[in-house]
This record gives structure tokens, sequence and C-alpha cells, in this order.
């Protein structure tokens, strides 16, 4: 099956977001390994996300974690990112590598700790005022590892206090995107550990208050397209992070654990009206290339979401749900399947070419020589990281 011409032009509607710390190092809790040519700063890293969409053409934002990418004038770093052809997309807050956050931030027992964490988001804000950003990011470390710990109703009503201030600081056209995630680092529960909690704090707060989802933070077995399905129908789907998980928060290249999961997700994406040129869901990457190298690691991953794309948007919409409404359990199953063993990457090549972008863009970047000249000019210095 080849792909219509109706279905590759929708292809031209994708932006995938890059993560700015996808390119330095990262990994797991045991040991994070330097690798040579590892972005020193945030312009580096802006550089190299350059790399990514310059073979794919599909990645034209950046997003910035604070404090990890701050600088003293973000404006010009807005136009360094421009020059690039790029813009910079979420800001992410960061409220889990301070001392003081040991036993929460938002969700404090302490008012002092709290307004810290809130006036860490108030600056996040200011950025984002500077750099044209839409989207502000909160993922909370905030838990609990012993029963009777700390009251976990209370920690609740904090955190709708604290999320209210923050809310209420950002601007007209900007977002508040609450992620979740079910465990880790706290272990007995997480304040914001599923679905339905975010989605609770952020009705409570407003419109532009939505949910943001990683698929890389669910349990064993969680039907995560029935959360992506029931999220589009209330309208309060915000973001995607984009990663892959084998046993816990593993961060892997997307698609690489289980691509018939992000087929299916993507499919209940399209069908709910969460893609396209009127769709205001942010498709963004949220990964760790610990032993891969890193540029070459996302444009596998934004390649990954492309192919999975195309083929969620070959299923036979109008036969599915005939088949569906007939009962027809294995002829509905089928066309879904169809559709997933469709080998889209001949079209996809034609298509990039169309486009004079490079038919296999891991081979080019393999040929052009970037990698190897990033760790010869790369030396010295800090590279970026968050430790471990």
């Amino acid at each position: 099956m080849s792909i219509p011409t109706a279905i590759l032009a929708q292809l031209a509607d994708q932006v995938i977001e890059l993560p700015s710390w996808a390119f330095g190092n990262s990994g797991t809790r045991f040991k994070v390994f330097a690798t040579p040519g590892t972005p020193r700063t945030i312009q580096e890293k802006i550089t190299d996300a350059a790399q990514v969409n310059t073979y794919t053409g599909l990645s034209p934002k950046v997003a910035l974690h604070i404090p990890w990418d701050k600088v003293d004038d973000y404006a010009a770093l807005r136009v360094f990112a421009a020059d690039l052809g790029l813009a910079l997309g979420t800001v992410n807050s960061n409220t889990f590598q301070d001392d003081a956050y040991k036993f929460g931030s938002l969700t404090h027992i302490d008012p002092a700790v709290r307004q810290k964490a809130i006036d860490h988001h108030f600056e996040c804000i200011d950025i984002m005022h500077a750099t044209g950003s839409q989207d502000l990011k909160i993922w909370l470390a905030d838990g609990t590892n012993y029963p009777g710990q700390g009251d976990i109703r209370g920690r609740q009503d904090r955190l709708a206090d604290s999320l209210a201030k923050i809310y209420a600081r950002i601007g007209e056209s900007q977002r508040l995107v609450l992620e979740y995630k079910f465990f880790e680092p706290a272990f007995y529960h997480t304040d914001v550990p599923d679905w339905g909690t975010s989605y609770a704090q952020v009705s409570a707060l407003g419109e532009r208050a939505l949910v943001c989802l990683d698929t890389g933070h669910h349990a064993p077995g969680t039907n995560i397209e029935f959360i992506v399905a029931q999220l589009l129908r209330l309208g309060k789907l915000g973001s995607f992070d984009f990663n892959s998980r084998f046993y816990a928060d593993d961060d892997l290249i997307v698609g690489a654990a289980d691509p018939f999961q992000l087929f299916r997700i993507l499919y209940e994406v399209i069908r709910g009206g969460g893609y396209g040129p009127d769709s205001t869901v942010a498709f963004m990457l949220d990964q760790c290339h610990n032993v891969e190298e890193k540029i070459p690691g996302q444009i596998r991953s934004v390649l990954n979401v492309q192919e999975m794309t195309a083929r969620a948007l070959l299923v036979d919409r109008t036969a599915l749900s005939a088949a569906q409404d007939a009962g027809d359990v294995l002829g509905a199953n089928a066309i879904l399947m169809d559709a997933f063993y469709t080998d889209v990457r001949p079209d996809l090549a034609a298509w990039r070419e169309s486009r004079g972008l490079a038919a296999d863009p891991m081979a080019a970047y393999a040929a052009s020589g970037n990698q190897a000249t990033i760790a010869a000019e790369r030396v010295g210095g800090q590279q970026a990281g968050w430790g471990a």
C-alpha cells in the first residue's frame, strides 16, 4: 500500500519539539556516561537541535529546562535559535534538585518552601515572555516514601493553592500543563500520580490549564491510548512527552520498546482531533541518550513518531466504524493491523526528497561528519548534564 497524497500532505503539519536536555549527558541514577561532543552551553544544545531539524524537517522547536538552561539574555537566545531556523518552545520548571524540596515543593508544609517553588515558576513565566514560549510545564517529584509520612489530602490542598497562584500569573496566550507520574522518586505515593489527579487539579484552574501525558509515566500494562481518548474527549490534553519504557521511567527512544503502542496512541490522537493544523496538542520528546549518540538518537526518535503517525493516518476509519457497529471483532482488528503492518518507509523517503531533505536522515547525518567535528571542537569546559 502506498501512502495517498492527501495523507502525505497531512504529514507536513507535524511539529515535534525537542528537549534541550536530550543533548546533554543523562541516563540512570547509577551512572551518567560522558560523550565526546556533548554540548557545554544551551547555545550548543540548540545548535545540535538544529541538526535534527536539518535532516528531518519536523523539529523546529526546542524546549528549555530551568535552571539547566539559564542565560543572562533570553531575548538574545531567542534570536540565536531563530537564526538557526528554530523557535524556543516549552519552558520546563525544576523543583526536584534543591535541598529545600526534600519533603516537597508546591506541596511542602512550610509556606516559605512553597513560596520558593512558586517564585521559581514565576521566573519561568518571565522567561516565557522573553522567549515567546506558549507552555509552562510542571512535573513534580513531590510525594512520600512511607505510610503516615505526610498528610495526603493536605498535600493536595496545598498543591491546588500553589498551582492557582502560578496559573494567575501566566499570560493570556500561555498555558500551564501539569505532568503526572505514578512513582519515582517518591515510592509510597506521588502527589500527581495519574491523569485523573492532574485533570482534577487543572480543571479547577481554568481552560488554559491542561494535562501533559508522558508515555513512560505509567504502570506496566496501562492502556495509554484510552487515557489519550479520554483527555481529548474532555478537552484537556495539552501535550505529550514521547519516549519508551520497558520497566520504569526508562526515557528510551520513542517506539523502541513497543511500536504498536505508539501506533495505537497516535491513532487515538488523530481520531480525537489532536493532530493537524487546528489542534493545540503539543508533541514533544522527553528522552535520555545514555549509551547512544544524542543527535542521531533524536533523529531516530523524530522519524519513529513520523512513521507511526503515517501508519495511524492510513487506518480506514469509515470501514473501521462500520465493522465496530456490526460487531465484527476480527474485521475491525484486521483494519487496524493492516495499517500498522504497512511499510511506510519508502514513501516517506520519497516525501523527504520531494521537500529537499535526505531520503535517509540517519545515513545522511552519519555521512555528514558532524559528530566527529563537534567531538573535536568541544574540548574543555563543563559538559551539560544532570550528574549521577
